[in-house]
């Protein structure tokens, strides 16, 4: 039987914030466990990391070498109302590529997914994944996530009954523990204030960098990059 550690790890998952400066962060002072922190090396609960400011509008990064073997997947967010912008890493069978997993969610409201096998091997070093987030409708005729402030989540826990191959490959826990890294955490991103950060954030001053005109769109070279992953490496689109 192949080895298997079909854990779920979702990376830079937003969710809504209860309730305009720009911050640029540092991870441990930007990001605490708000569950499991006992499980720092994993076990059958799992952990997560949040920041603790709530962002607008800006670009979120961090470093993460993802665990060796088989593993990760997907932490989804709960909320009637809420915004989620994922980017998560689902486990497969040893020697099988690691799938990315991405969606929107818009006031609750999904069903964007794409999934892509990577063609690089996400284990072997630290990788710099990054979001950028502004105010322009993106999505063809479907709302935008851009009313309400969102926070930065990333966990890695067991999602064995739906993660890998609709969960059909569990976790081998004699491999356990299951350990992914993260590093240089920043976000130049606007801070959420309540409502006003609605135009605070948005307005396009040389502060708001996020509103210029060279990030309202893809330039060429990068819309040939991006059709290069599509067409080699998506796997599913919904």
């Amino acid at each position: 039987m192949a080895s298997s550690r079909a854990l779920i790890m979702a990376v830079f998952v937003f969710a809504v914030a209860f309730y305009s400066s720009v911050v640029d962060a540092k991870f441990s002072k930007s990001m605490y466990f708000n569950w499991g922190a006992h499980h720092s090396f994993i076990s059958s609960d799992g952990s997560g990391i949040q920041s603790k400011r709530t962002f607008l509008f800006g670009s979120i990064e961090m470093q993460i070498k993802l665990v060796p073997g088989n593993s990760a997947g997907t932490l989804s967010s709960t909320g009637a109302k809420h915004d989620e912008i994922d980017f998560e890493f689902l486990g497969n069978s040893t020697g099988e590529p690691y799938t990315v997993h991405t969606n929107i969610f818009t006031e609750g409201q999904g069903n964007r997914e794409q999934q892509f096998q990577l063609w690089f091997d996400p284990t072997a070093n630290y990788h710099n994944y990054t979001i950028h987030w502004n105010p322009t409708e993106v999505v063809q005729g479907i709302a935008y996530p851009n009313q309400q402030g969102m926070k930065v989540y990333s966990s890695l826990w067991n999602a064995d009954n739906w993660a890998t191959r609709g969960g059909l490959v569990k976790i081998d826990w004699t491999a356990a523990p299951f350990v992914a890294n993260y590093r240089k955490f920043r976000a130049r991103a606007c801070k959420w204030n309540g409502p006003v950060s609605l135009s605070q954030c948005a307005i396009p001053t040389r502060a708001n960098w996020w509103t210029s005109p060279a990030y309202k769109q893809l330039t060429m070279s990068q819309q040939g990059q991006l059709k290069w992953v599509q067409d080699n490496h998506m796997i599913y689109k919904h």
